[in-house]
């Protein structure tokens, strides 16, 4: 089998540096104490992929204080560059030094990510040069890349957070005349209305009993 990575991409939870739209609505503690159980539940879903898992952090020089909040039995690497296309760009090839050859970056905004989306990307890379999630909000929440495929043009002079960022980055590999291997649309969780969707989405299903649901039912009225 191929050598398999996932590079998981989170933020370092300090108040008012994570979930700020929430934090407007909500107050920064409990934006920051959500965002953890988000990081927490998806870390309990990427675990379970029995693939190699390397923790992506941001910002860099919070290294001990990310260790010691994810702990030392996943391997912590800081996100290196000048914005997150850069930053995304340098982790990739960080991976091919390390002899990867299948590798996907996923990120922390979409606590109940489904385990079979994460296998069924591995698999869309047997098959295709680059597989990509699209989000609702037009971005998107997962893209992979085989070593030999990889386009490192496709993370330049994008508007990140803009809802282009998914067209502009499927027109990149199209010019590129990469095969796309494309995940079902999911929704990031970045406003109180993606959390209330985010709990009716989840009421019959196993995510129901995670810690972000628990946290929302318990300290955020009305949306569990």
């Amino acid at each position: 089998m191929e050598k398999r990575c996932i590079l998981f991409y989170v933020k370092y939870p300090e108040h008012g540096r994570v979930k700020r739209r929430l934090a407007a609505h909500f107050g920064e503690e409990l934006a920051t104490e959500l965002y953890k159980n988000f990081v927490s539940d998806s870390l309990s879903t990427l675990s379970r992929c029995e693939t190699p898992l390397k923790i992506c952090y941001y910002p860099p020089h919070r290294e001990e204080l990310c260790i010691a909040w994810i702990g030392t039995h996943y391997a912590c690497l800081p996100q290196k560059g000048s914005d997150l296309g850069e930053r995304m760009k340098n982790s990739f090839s960080d991976a091919w030094y390390q002899g990867y050859q299948h590798v996907i970056i996923t990120g922390s905004d979409i606590p109940d990510l489904p385990q079979a989306f994460i296998q069924e990307a591995f698999s869309m890379l047997c098959t295709n040069d680059v597989v990509i999630g699209p989000a609702y909000d037009g971005g998107y929440y997962l893209i992979g890349f085989r070593r030999e495929t990889f386009l490192p043009e496709v993370f330049d002079q994008i508007q990140w957070g803009t809802e282009t960022v998914y067209l502009k980055t499927i027109d990149r590999l199209k010019m590129g005349g990469l095969s796309i291997g494309t995940l079902p649309r999911w929704n990031d969780i970045d406003t109180p209305d993606d959390l209330k969707d985010l709990c009716k989405r989840n009421r019959h299903t196993p995510f129901h009993k995670s810690k972000t649901i628990s946290f929302i039912t318990e300290h955020m009225a009305g949306l569990g």
